[in-house]
């Protein structure tokens, strides 16, 4: 098989999962609170992650990582999965999977905005015009169409729902700055977070409940949401001849994901969803072309 060939392979297996796992939290949210599914799921990613560096043949890796990129890593797992995941699972716990996904997805956009004051970049009109389209597609959504009234079904939840791109966000701005292996870094952020989940857990919450259900649905979010989808989207990456073409496959995956949510979870799905993550999916490639003329130029 060409090169080519496997990066879409991987690319599109990693897109059909993740497009899986807006159920996932929606489902496993009516077993755990969000910090105990955060506390499962993390236990069970760093468990996937740790196998996959030793079949990799990177544990040699975790050890020669210099300290500088250990103590950027270990800070780095405060933001991901320690804050990102606590703040997006009480999203979802407060929306419908349809809405919180939606609005997950204008994390790029947050991510433009935040590269002005933090990388000094500049914005340019096809980048104004694409946080406009995008955002209002957030108004869409979040006021189930009804725009000109401004009343926001949920508005804790819609806060929590950018608040989660503004997290993740920041987490990829500050990822730059480390020189770890990709997966070794990820396995480091979380051996620092899970212990910090752990006593917040104890502090806000209680132990997990041992239920079979719960675990599955914890172990099925720490393993393709956190753990094995990240490599095969590397390998996806690295494989393909150009970024775009395996890029641009991720715009497939919140619109299959509404499909799940309407058969798994039962939800159904709203025009203005519909149309709201539309505007959201244009903005977003309005960013990218805009990227691509400054490139150009």
């Amino acid at each position: 098989m060409k090169n080519q060939n496997k990066a879409y392979l991987f690319g599109i297996s990693a897109v059909l999962i993740w497009s899986t796992v807006a159920s996932a939290f929606k489902i496993s949210l009516t077993y755990l609170n969000p910090i105990q599914l955060l506390l499962y799921a993390s236990a069970a990613s760093l468990l996937a992650l740790f196998a996959i560096i030793m079949s990799q043949g990177k544990l040699n890796l975790i050890l020669k990582t210099n300290k500088k990129d250990v103590l950027i890593c270990s800070l780095l797992g405060v933001l991901n999965p320690f804050i990102y995941y606590i703040i997006l699972f009480k999203a979802y716990d407060l929306l419908p999977a349809q809405e919180a996904q939606s609005l997950n997805y204008t994390w790029a956009i947050t991510l433009s905005i935040l590269s002005i004051p933090l990388l000094k970049q500049k914005m340019s009109l096809k980048e104004l015009l694409a946080i406009m389209v995008c955002y209002l597609g957030v108004l869409v959504i979040s006021t189930k169409g009804e725009i000109t009234k401004m009343e926001f079904a949920n508005t804790t939840g819609v806060v929590f729902a950018l608040l989660s791109t503004l997290i993740w966000s920041l987490y990829w701005i500050y990822n730059t700055k480390s020189k770890a292996d990709p997966i070794v870094g990820l396995f480091i952020s979380f051996c620092a977070a899970l212990p910090l989940i752990f006593i917040s857990t104890l502090i806000w919450s209680e132990l997990p409940p041992v239920n079979l259900k719960a675990i599955a649905g914890a172990c099925y979010v720490g393993l393709f949401e956190m753990g094995i989808t990240f490599v095969l989207w590397l390998n996806a990456l690295k494989l393909t001849e150009k970024a775009s073409r395996v890029s641009n496959l991720i715009f497939l995956s919140p619109f299959i994901s509404l499909i799940l949510i309407h058969f798994i979870v039962g939800e159904k799905i709203l025009v203005s969803t519909i149309i709201g993550l539309m505007l959201i999916i244009a903005g977003n490639v309005i960013q990218i072309l805009g990227k691509k003329s400054k490139k150009a130029y």
